[in-house]
Formats: structure tokens, sequence, C-alpha cells
């Protein structure tokens, strides 16, 4: 089992931060696009999901499955979104994101007077500190990669 990468997009579609682990293929173009079509499949995913499932969508969407990879999504009452792409090992990672927004960003974020919110995140301690925090998963392991 392993963590590929993280992204952190702001309510508008702004990515404020991204950090990857045991991504072994690069998307080929820039990280801006790259971080555009993200937010993109997440709107359309999202879209289709609430409109066709026929079932009470009561949590929303909460992961999308590929033959390869699985992503894990999480969105604050603020509008934030966290999203994780694992292997498909990975059982649901909502609770772990639920975790680094309310004890990683509103500790080393929200509360920083340094932070200016809505901007990219440019905290050295947020960095180390989620870095670490993905490292001492229990599904994080560099060698499954």
């Amino acid at each position: 089992m392993t963590v590929h990468n993280l992204y952190i997009f702001d309510r508008n579609g702004a990515c404020l931060h991204y950090s990857e682990w045991n991504r072994k293929k690069q998307a080929g173009i820039s990280k801006q696009e790259e971080f555009k079509l993200m937010y993109g499949m997440l709107f359309s995913i999202r879209s289709f999901v609430s409109k066709m499932s026929p079932l009470d969508m009561r949590e929303g969407f909460q992961c999308f499955q590929t033959s390869r990879y699985k992503l894990h999504f999480y969105e604050t009452p603020t509008g934030l979104k966290f999203i994780m792409n694992t292997d498909l090992s990975v059982p649901n990672a909502r609770e772990t994101l639920h975790q680094i927004y309310s004890t990683l960003y509103v500790d080393y974020i929200v509360k920083n007077p340094l932070c200016c919110l809505g901007d990219p995140l440019q905290s050295d301690l947020f960095s180390s500190r989620l870095d670490t925090f993905i490292k001492n998963l229990p599904y994080f392991n560099p060698r499954a990669a």
C-alpha cells in the first residue's frame, strides 16, 4: 500500500498545496495544467455522482477508483478540497484527509498569523509536518510503489 500525492484546492479551484511521495509516472504537462485537469475532473465526477446516483448521497462523493489508483476526496464546510491519490489497496481515506485538515491545516495555516488564507501555502512547518504525518500512515510504504 502506498500514497502517491496530495492536492489541496480552495473553493475557486486554485491549488493551494501539492505534495508527492511515491509517484512513478509524471503527467508530462505543467503542474498548473495538471491542477486544472484534476479540479475539472473532480467537478465533473461530483456533478455526475450527485445527479446519477441511485442512492441517497448524504455523505457526497468520497472516492474514485480506476484499475491503477484510488482518488480519495474530502471537502471542508468552507469549500477547501483535499485529494489524495493512493494505490488500490488503501481503504477509504476520508478520515485521514479530515485529520490533515483539522490538525495540520487548521493548526499550522489557519492559526498562523503569517499565513494569508487563500494564498498558496508557503509554510515549511506545515509541509514538514504533513510529510511526517503521511509517512507515518499505516498504508504508507515506499517499497510498494
